[in-house]
C-alpha cells in the first residue's frame, strides 16, 4: 500500500543534525527536478526577499521563511515525519507509534512537496517554505513542473498495491494515477453529517478533515492491514469503525471516490 498525504505548513522551527544531503533522498528519479527548484528557491530567496515572499505567497509576518529559504543548502535537516507539524501530522502521531506500525509507516507514506516533489517520511529534510501552489519566475507553476518527473517515478513507487490518496487538489495535481495504477487508487474525502431543521447535511470541514485523515492512516498503520485494493479498503475501514461510502469508476482506468462521513468534530 502506497499512501499519498499533502505536507503541512507547520513545520519544527528548525532542523537538527546535517544538512541536505539530496542523494540520501528517497525516490531518486526526482532528483534533477528537485535540484532544479532548489536551486532557483535558494536564488530567488538571497537575491531579493521582497520578491521572494511576493512569489511564496508570504504575509509581512512570514518574512523570516524567506530567510530559512535562503539557507536550506546549509540548515539542519530532520525526518520528513518530524518535520511536518500540521494537523494531520498531530493526529497521525507518528512518534508514539510502536515499532512494527512505524516500520509500516517507512515504507509506506509519501509526502508531496512544491520544493522535493515527494519524499518518504524518513528523508531528512530543512525547513522550508514553497507549496505546490506557488509559481517560480523560472520554472513556473510547480504543480504543472513536477508532472513529468512524477509520471515515471511514481508509478514504479507505486508498484503493484493500492494507492490511497488523501492530498488536497493543489498536490493531487502534480500527479494523476492513469491507468492501471488508477484502477487500485482511492481517493478519499471526509464529510461532516448534521441534521439541520430535520435534513441531513453535509459539509467538507477543513480542519477536522485533516484530523480524520491522519487518525484514519494511524489505524490503518496500528492494525497492520494491508488492503490490496480499493473494495477491500472499504471493507478495512468499515472494519475499524469508519462509515465509509464508496463509489466504483463508471470506466476502467479511474481512481475510486470514498467518502468518509462523521458526525462528530474533534
Amino acid at each position: 500500500m502506497l499512501v499519498l498525504l499533502p505536507p503541512s505548513e507547520g513545520k519544527a522551527a528548525s532542523g537538527r543534525g546535517a544538512s541536505l544531503k539530496p542523494e540520501s533522498l528517497s525516490l531518486q528519479g526526482l532528483a534533477p527536478a528537485r535540484a532544479a527548484v532548489l536551486d532557483e528557491l535558494v536564488e530567488l530567496c538571497q537575491a531579493d526577499e521582497e520578491k521572494a515572499r511576493t512569489v511564496l505567497g508570504l504575509s509581512v509576518g512570514l518574512a523570516g521563511e524567506v530567510g530559512k529559504n535562503a539557507e536550506l543548502r546549509t540548515a539542519g535537516t530532520r525526518p520528513a515525519g518530524e518535520l511536518y507539524t500540521g494537523v494531520l501530522y498531530d493526529a497521525l502521531d507518528l512518534a508514539s507509534l510502536e515499532a512494527g506500525a512505524r516500520r509500516r509507516a517507512a515504507a509506506s507514506l509519501l509526502v508531496f512537496s512544491g520544493l522535493w516533489g515527494a519524499v518518504r517520511i524518513g528523508d531528512r529534510i530543512p525547513p522550508y517554505r514553497c507549496s505546490m501552489g506557488v509559481k517560480l519566475p523560472g520554472l513556473g507553476a510547480l504543480g504543472a513542473y513536477w508532472r513529468t518527473p512524477m509520471e515515471t517515478v511514481l508509478p514504479e513507487a507505486a508498484g503493484s498495491g493500492l494507492v490511497l490518496d488523501l492530498r488536497s487538489s493543489a498536490y493531487a495535481a502534480a500527479w494523476k494515477p492513469k491507468g492501471e495504477v488508477a484502477s487500485r487508487t482511492a481517493s478519499v474525502r471526509v464529510l461532516h453529517a448534521q441534521i439541520v431543521d430535520g435534513v441531513e447535511k453535509r459539509s467538507v470541514v477543513s480542519h477536522f478533515n485533516k484530523a480524520t485523515k491522519g487518525r484514519l492512516v494511524r489505524d490503518l498503520l496500528v492494525a497492520g492491514a494491508r488492503p490490496e485494493d480499493p473494495a477491500r479498503l472499504v471493507e478495512t475501514l468499515r472494519d475499524l469503525g469508519y462509515v465509509v461510502e464508496a463509489e466504483a469508476p463508471a470506466r476502467a482506468g479511474r481512481p475510486w471516490s470514498l467518502d468518509v462521513v462523521v458526525t462528530e468534530i474533534h
